[in-house]
């Protein structure tokens, strides 16, 4: 069980994006766990929280599981909004994994950059090949710095022309 479980804070589509973040998981292509709703607790008639009223029906919690981390969530109104100061790292096994979560998360074309796109929630992911880390990490500088300088040209990550850089050919 996670010691640290990272909490959501959504508008008013908290439910929608839960299922839209089991149902991408559950479809990826090297789904190691199954990700699932685990519990929903909703905002009802008459209950003495501010707001409430306005709220019934939606959610005040969601626990739910994306390949075994377990994240809560909440309808909360529009006071607080997501942004890139914090993201959620998604380690893919290769460039078939990064196009499926990438098709699924990247909603908006202006935030991508270097792996990292946010979806129609707003939430920022990071799609990261783990074939990035080992071809940074290694003990030639010179292959490690023609990697990590196609990378920062890519919006999304694209393991062959890494590996190309890598290689010393034109990143």
């Amino acid at each position: 069980m996670n010691k640290i479980i990272p909490s959501l804070w959504f508008d008013t589509q908290c439910e929608e994006a839960m299922n839209f973040y089991v149902d991408t998981f559950n479809g990826a292509p090297y789904k190691k766990q199954e990700s699932r709703i685990v519990s929903i607790t909703r905002y009802e008639k008459g209950m003495d929280a501010p707001g409430a009223e306005a709220m019934e029906g939606k959610v005040i919690t969601g626990i739910f599981e994306l390949a075994g981390q377990r994240f809560m969530a909440l309808d909360g109104g529009p006071v607080f909004q997501f942004n890139e100061a914090i993201s959620l790292y998604v380690e893919c096994e290769d460039q078939k994994e990064v196009d499926y979560f990438w098709s699924k998360l990247s909603a908006v074309p202006e935030s991508e950059q270097c792996g990292w796109c946010k979806d129609r929630f707003g939430l920022s992911w990071q799609i990261i090949p783990k074939q990035l880390g080992e071809l940074m990490s290694n003990t030639e500088p010179l292959k490690s710095k023609r990697v990590i300088n196609a990378m920062l040209k890519m919006k999304k990550i694209i393991v062959a022309d890494l590996q190309k850089a890598y290689e010393g050919g034109a990143s």
